[in-house]
């Protein structure tokens, strides 16, 4: 089967793609796709444990079993924001 895999933010950098086909074995989940993700791409493995996973715009759990043709969006951690600069509140 193959699932179309979005990439985000760093790990669409990581990568150099913002979008990849991923073919797994029929009964795959999130985890076996993650474990193939950070087997193609090494660069991954520091920290796609803390990423979002939503299947066709829905966030899922590891354990969410994939189907054909499945749209996968990988989404990093983020963090930041600027201070307002009239009362130093991170916004």
């Amino acid at each position: 089967m193959k699932a179309r895999v979005r990439l985000f933010a760093i790990l669409r950098e990581k990568v150099g793609a913002s979008e990849l086909t991923i073919v797994l074995p029929e009964h795959s989940t999130v985890a076996d796709l993650m474990k193939e993700m950070a087997h193609q791409y090494p660069a991954l493995l520091d920290g796609i444990a803390h990423t979002m996973v939503a299947v066709n715009t829905e966030y899922v759990q590891q354990s969410q079993l994939l189907h054909d043709g499945d749209e996968v969006a990988l989404i990093p951690p983020v963090s930041g924001g600027a201070p307002d600069i009239q009362t130093g509140d991170t916004i």
